[in-house]
């Protein structure tokens, strides 16, 4: 059975950093695209960042240049690593493993921006 435990949210202030992590268990990892997905009150759940086995990032347009997603295969957990962060970043964040229908869910993290 696959698990996901996200943890690293929180509040924080407009323009500070926070890093969210995500540990695997009973799955294979190395392989599986890795990827962070957002939820936003009242929004559609949205594709943040992603990460291939082989280390390819893909972000979203809102986050590139401060978000920067990545992988230690070896500790079967994927990051998230977040700067100068903006209150429209307030959402709950969620893990997720694999594509399409096969893909497998975190819990869920919340993120607070505060202005």
């Amino acid at each position: 059975q696959v698990q996901l435990v996200e943890s690293g949210g929180g509040l924080v202030q407009l323009g500070g950093s926070l890093r969210l992590s995500c540990a695997a268990s009973g799955t294979v990892f190395s392989g599986n695209v890795m990827s962070w997905y957002r939820q936003a009150p009242g929004k559609q759940r949205e594709l943040v960042a992603a990460v291939t086995g082989g280390g390819s990032t893909n972000y979203a347009d809102s986050v590139k240049g401060r978000f920067t997603i990545s992988r230690d295969n070896a500790k079967n957990t994927v990051y998230l690593q977040m700067n100068n962060l903006k209150p429209d970043d307030t959402a709950v964040y969620y893990c997720v493993k694999g594509v399409g229908p096969f893909r497998s869910w975190g819990q869920g993290t919340q993120v607070t921006v505060s202005s």
